[in-house]
């Protein structure tokens, strides 16, 4: 088998993971905005923005991840991981209203999508090191 195929294969499915989870959060959060504590500029229209700005560079990072560009494509997939890691933000401002077992879960599988994105990024820079292995023609 070929590692840098199953690399592939493994970012992929993280990238998958990782718009179904920011999805599905996002989107919860942006038709129950009033629930969900943020600050009180966050609105269900930039709940939307954020999540059309970001998904791209999910997508973006596994494309040049494919054509060999490693260190673009670390950049992208670890700013778009911030679209996920942050989402446990909202236990930083204060519950008016307790939030549901849903809304919990959502987060929590959110922050957990972006971290395996992370820990790939570092998987494959510091012990793949497939940027070191661009064979030049």
């Amino acid at each position: 088998m070929n590692p840098q195929k199953n690399s592939q294969t493994v970012l992929l499915l993280l990238v998958i993971f990782n718009i179904v989870s920011t999805t599905l959060h996002y989107t919860d959060n942006a038709i129950f905005v009033d629930l969900y504590p943020e600050p009180e500029w966050f609105t269900t229209a930039g709940v939307f923005a954020t999540l059309i700005f970001m998904t791209p560079f999910g997508l973006l990072g596994y494309w040049l991840y494919r054509q060999g560009l490693f260190w673009w494509s670390y950049l992208c997939l670890g700013f778009y991981s911030i679209t996920s890691v942050s989402s446990p933000g909202h236990y930083l401002y204060p519950m008016i209203i307790p939030m549901s077992v849903k809304m919990h879960l959502l987060i929590w599988c959110d922050a957990i999508a972006g971290l395996s994105l992370i820990g790939f990024i570092i998987w494959s820079g510091l012990f793949l090191q497939e940027w070191q292995k661009i064979e030049l023609n």
